[in-house]
């Protein structure tokens, strides 16, 4: 058994998730949207280039989202996509992309848990948690 995130979006799943790429060095591996799919002709034009499935591959773990139609999108709230990682520097380079236009809710700092943990929510309104694990 695996458990992955799905994170819905108001119009921004490929702008988001490209940038996901780049912050977590991933693979976008898969991307379409509404007009691509075989139901596209039972949806209005203007969904059409809403995305219906996209998936990141990163470090072997998924990470999925799509469009929400638009009377049906809720800003997120309630989690937080977390991160664990075991390098410091990796832990700060993820944050600071991450955190570009967005909106830091606890500086990346050390804690008693912690070398690194911080929380923040990116440009697209979706909370992340940065972990760094101390060393054992």
């Amino acid at each position: 058994m695996h458990l992955m995130q799905h994170i819905s979006f108001n119009g921004k799943c490929a702008e988001a998730f490209r940038f996901y790429e780049k912050c977590l060095n991933a693979k976008l591996e898969t991307i379409m949207t509404n007009g691509e799919s075989p139901m596209a002709d039972q949806l209005p034009a203007e969904w059409h280039d809403r995305v219906l499935h996209a998936a990141l591959k990163v470090n072997g773990a998924v990470l999925m989202g799509a469009d929400a139609p638009p009377d049906h999108y809720k800003q997120p709230s309630g989690f937080s996509v977390a991160i664990q990682l075991e390098d410091t520097a990796e832990a700060e380079r993820i944050f600071a992309a991450l955190s570009e236009a967005g909106t830091i809710t606890m500086p990346l700092q050390a804690t008693f848990w912690a070398e690194r943990f911080g929380m923040l929510v990116d440009k697209f309104g979706i909370p992340w948690m940065i972990n760094c694990s101390k060393p054992a």
